[in-house]
Formats: C-alpha cells, sequence, structure tokens
C-alpha cells in the first residue's frame, strides 16, 4: 500500500475471495453460518456507548426460513430517540475537535477488522438475515464496506489538503468543520455496506450520528456496532436505535441541533422527509444537508451490433443477482428484433439453470425476496402479466411462501413499451423486455429516456462505436451510473462513484469525496501578517 498526504495509507480496493469448493473461505462461512442460524441473539439499542434493552422486542427470521427464529431486536420509545440525540450532542464536544488523523486510524482499524477476524461474521449475518448468497455478501458486507473505509479516509485527507493560495501578506487557509449538531442517518436492508458507510462516512468527517438501520437489516447492523465499537469509535458518536420509523423521524426533525440527513431507501419516503425538513426549516439552527440515494428503473438497450450472448448475460446477472433487489438492478430492457430469437433462448436457457433456495447451499444462485410485504407485491404483478393479453411470461413466473419468500426469476415480454412493469420499480427478480425494430433504434433511446421519473443506472450494449456515441448522449439524463457493454450493476468505491438524479436521489456520490464534502461546513480563515493603520489608499493623494 502507498502512501498518501500526511503518509495515510492509500486505499486499495479489497480483493474479493472465491469461496470455491475446497477454499478455506468456504469452510470458515459454513461453520459460523450454521452457529449463527442456530444461535439466538439479541439486539439492544446502542446508545452513548451502551446497550440498552426496552423490554418490548421483535423477533428476526430469516426471509428464506421464515419460521425459523434467529433473534431479537429492542424497539425504542420516543425517550430513547431523545437520549440518543443528547448523547450525540455531548460527544460532539470531543469528537468534533479530535485531531482527524486519530478519528482516520479508527476507521481504517474498522476496515481490517472486517478484513479479518470479523469477515466470515458479517457476511454470515448478511446471509441469513438478507438471503444474500455467499459471493453476494462477500462483494457487499466484506469487500465494499472495507472499501468504503479505507477510501473515505483517503478522501477525507484530499479533501484536508485542498487549501486556497496564500501570499507573502496573509495566510488563506480553510477548516473544514463538521456540522454544527447532529445527524440523522437512514438506511436500507439491501447493503450492508451501505448500512455501515452511511453513518460511518459522517462519523468520520467528525460527526455525531443517530442511525437507524432497516428492520430486515438488523442482525449486520449489530456486527457492524461491534466491529465500531472494537475499532474504538467513543461513545455517543454513533447510536442506534430500532423502532417505529415515524416516531424516530418525528422525534429527531423536531430537534433544533438536526443539521444533516444521510438516507437510502425510497423515493417516496425521501420526498417525505425532504419535506418534514422544509415544514421544520425556521425551527433549526442551520440548514440541514439533505443526502439520499433511492430508487430505480435501471435499463439495458442493446443495438442490432451487440452480441446475443453478452445481452443475455447482461440481462440475467443484472437483473436476478440478490433477486434483483439492488438500487441498480436491471429491471427492463430493449432488444433489436434481429437479435431476439437468439437473446430470448440464451435468457430461458440460463433462467431454467437456475438453483433457488437456501444462500446456505451454495449451489444456490437465488434466494428469497426480503419480506413478506416484497413477496406479496411482486406476486400481484407476475398475476396480473399473466392476465393481461399484451405481455408474455417467457420465463419463471411462479411463486411459493410457504417455507420462505421465494419469488421465481420472472421475464417478461410486453408489446407495449409503456407497460405496467416497464415503468413501475418493482424491485424484486423481474424484468420486462420490449423488442424494438432495428431501425428504430434512436425512437426507442428516446423511448427510454421519457418512459421513468428515475435516473440510477442504465447500460447500453453495442460493437458499433457510433451506436454507443449516439446511446451516451441520448441518455445522458437517465442515468447517474452509465455502463458501456456491462449489466447495470456492481459499482466499486473508488472506481465507479455510485448515485442517480431525477427521483433516484441527490447523486452526492458515495464512494467518493463528494459525499464527504457534503458533511463539513468549510470555515475560510484569514491570517494578516501586516495589518494596516491607515484608511487612506494612494490614490486619494493629490
Amino acid at each position: 500500500m502507498g502512501k498518501g498526504f500526511f503518509n495515510v495509507p492509500i486505499a486499495i480496493n479489497e480483493p474479493v475471495k472465491s469461496y470455491a469448493p475446497g477454499s478455506p473461505e468456504r469452510e470458515a462461512i459454513r461453520k459460523t453460518y450454521k452457529d449463527m442460524f442456530n444461535s439466538k441473539i439479541e439486539v439492544p439499542l446502542y446508545i452513548n456507548g451502551k446497550n440498552v434493552s426496552t423490554g418490548n422486542t421483535r423477533t428476526m427470521s430469516p426471509p428464506h426460513d421464515h419460521q425459523h427464529i434467529v433473534g431479537t431486536y429492542h424497539l425504542a420509545e420516543q425517550s430513547h430517540i431523545d437520549d440518543a440525540i443528547s448523547t450525540a450532542l455531548e460527544a460532539r464536544k470531543t469528537w468534533s475537535q479530535m485531531p482527524w488523523e486519530q478519528r482516520a486510524a479508527i476507521f481504517l482499524k474498522a476496515a481490517e477488522l472486517i478484513a479479518g477476524p470479523y469477515r466470515a461474521k458479517i457476511n454470515a449475518a448478511t446471509m441469513i438475515a438478507q438471503s444474500k448468497t455467499v459471493h453476494q455478501a462477500e462483494i457487499d458486507a466484506a469487500c465494499e464496506f472495507i472499501d468504503f473505509l479505507r477510501f473515505n479516509v483517503q478522501f477525507m485527507t484530499d479533501i484536508y489538503h485542498e487549501q486556497p493560495e496564500s501570499t507573502s501578506d496573509s495566510w488563506n487557509r480553510i477548516e473544514y468543520r463538521p456540522l454544527e449538531g447532529f445527524t440523522y442517518a437512514v438506511t436500507p436492508f439491501n447493503f450492508t455496506a451501505i448500512a455501515g458507510n452511511l453513518p460511518a462516512c459522517m462519523a468520520l468527517m467528525g460527526n455525531v450520528v443517530v442511525w437507524k438501520p432497516s428492520d430486515s437489516q438488523v442482525y449486520s447492523a449489530k456486527v457492524i456496532m461491534d466491529v465500531f465499537e472494537e475499532a474504538g469509535v467513543p461513545p455517543g458518536v454513533i447510536n442506534v436505535v430500532f423502532g417505529d420509523p415515524v416516531m424516530i423521524t418525528n422525534t429527531v426533525m423536531a430537534s433544533p441541533d438536526f443539521s444533516g440527513l444521510h438516507f437510502t431507501g425510497s423515493t417516496f419516503i425521501f420526498k417525505e422527509l425532504w419535506k418534514q425538513i422544509g415544514n421544520n426549516i425556521h425551527n433549526y439552527k442551520t440548514y440541514p444537508k439533505i443526502v439520499g440515494e433511492t430508487g430505480g428503473k435501471d435499463f439495458i438497450v442493446a443495438h442490432k451490433s451487440a452480441n446475443p450472448k453478452q445481452v443475455a448475460t447482461a440481462i440475467v446477472r443484472g437483473a436476478f443477482e440478490f433477486q434483483g433487489q439492488k438500487c441498480s438492478a436491471a429491471s427492463r430492457a430493449y432488444i433489436p428484433k434481429s437479435l431476439w430469437a437468439d437473446v430470448k433462448k440464451l435468457v430461458i436457457e440460463d433462467v431454467n439453470s437456475f438453483k433457488m433456495g437456501s444462500p446456505e447451499n451454495m449451489d444456490n444462485f437465488i434466494t428469497a425476496v426480503i419480506h413478506e410485504g416484497s413477496f406479496d407485491k411482486l406476486a400481484k404483478y407476475i398475476d396480473q402479466a399473466k392476465a393481461d393479453t399484451d405481455v408474455e411470461i417467457i420465463a419463471g413466473g411462479h411463486y411459493d411462501k410457504s417455507k420462505g419468500y421465494f419469488i421465481e426469476p420472472t421475464v417478461l415480454v410486453a408489446k407495449d413499451p409503456k407497460y405496467t412493469t416497464m415503468c413501475t420499480e418493482l424491485f424484486g427478480p423481474v424484468i420486462t423486455i420490449y423488442v424494438y425494430e432495428d431501425d428504430a433504434y434512436a425512437e426507442t433511446l428516446k423511448l427510454v429516456d421519457k418512459t421513468s421519473d428515475y435516473a440510477l443506472t442504465g447500460a447500453i450494449l453495442s460493437t458499433d462505436r457510433y451506436a454507443i456515441t449516439q446511446a451516451t448522449e441520448a441518455l445522458q439524463n437517465c442515468a447517474g451510473n452509465f455502463y458501456i457493454n456491462d449489466k447495470p450493476t456492481g459499482a466499486v468505491v473508488g472506481q465507479q462513484p455510485f448515485g442517480g438524479a431525477r427521483a433516484s436521489g441527490t447523486n452526492d456520490k458515495a464512494g467518493s469525496a463528494q459525499n464527504l464534502l457534503r458533511w463539513v461546513s468549510p470555515r475560510m480563515i484569514k491570517e494578516t501578517f501586516v495589518t494596516p493603520t491607515d484608511y487612506r489608499y494612494p490614490f486619494l493623494g493629490e
């Protein structure tokens, strides 16, 4: 690892372990998974460095085995949220003044703890409670989270290094202060790395945090806090609360010291939170920073020059890895008529080859969707497709929740490019394909642009550079992350900073210095060396 500014390690991406048969990591994860699956864990609130049990608990069950209970977690009352806010503000007095390299050391240590002794544990928790395969858990809970922690330290040092010009008359410098007050992190179920990064990146910049994880991500959130505690995050800096999201949010946003929201979740909820902040704006000591990454209706467009096998693989991986529950997952595709027969055959073959079940069985490519609400929503759309005459199901279409919330990967072909599932975010293993005439490429690009309110990710596959250029220009505002000859998922920290615009969020690019700049309030300091003693300027002379 090289050296950066002030001798701080330059971040490098964490290598992904293979978990191939016979590998040591495969045996380690199997044992850890079994031990954690069969142990009953209790997850308290975490306020001011202490475990807080409320007595009001809810059970946790794996989505792929919803009758099995792996533990319980405690629900907060309003008094606990008040405590989290007050202890965060008290902790800010010392945390905000801590030298930046000391904060950096804590989160670099957290990265190494995850890379080593906590790797199997955080991956197993993600597999159990979020139903990720071992590969999806590895690239998320281990590698991406490690990358966030390491790269954020490098981004922070780069930010602090950015200073204005000084002269012989004065020294000009910028102090990158943390926000005045406390911040609020609201995180999703689908990525353990995102859940950990949202509070961690704000804390790294000197802020204090009240963190509300998703109810479906509590197990791995507990592991994250165990890591942060062992790494040395002081009491009160990151406080974790579970429970009624409306009560928690109302309490947080009623505080005049609320100074920032870092959110990943649904577009509707994010808009409601933005409106709530606006309604409370006269109560706040400062204008709160608002950063959000929300949904997507992510696309794949194939040009007639594309390789059918590459197109099929992009569809299958992009749409169905982690059951289509990535905000970047492909859920609509546009295929030229001349390629469709080959692409259709290849996609059906791939989908029919999938094995589905528990992530404990590493032969399975597909596991369960996150909870019953998601299952019921997806089943409703599949049933509607079965009844409609302008859409055909060419693969999948079955579902079963008797043991787990299993939805077969489903491929729809729509005659109408504005069919419901071409426009509506489903967040599950369902993709809808529209077949267009080869000579309607330009019109199809316009259709892609106008079909969705979202603008998160998208992909173009082509071997014709003119066609790639045409798509890149026509789809400029359709995706914050745009992929050429690849699937629209799999952003890597430091390589593809992630975020979208339109209804997909504020596009503040997690995994870059741009995001960290949102969590500081710069103070410009000018120090004059020889201070004037006369108001008169030379032009005033006769």
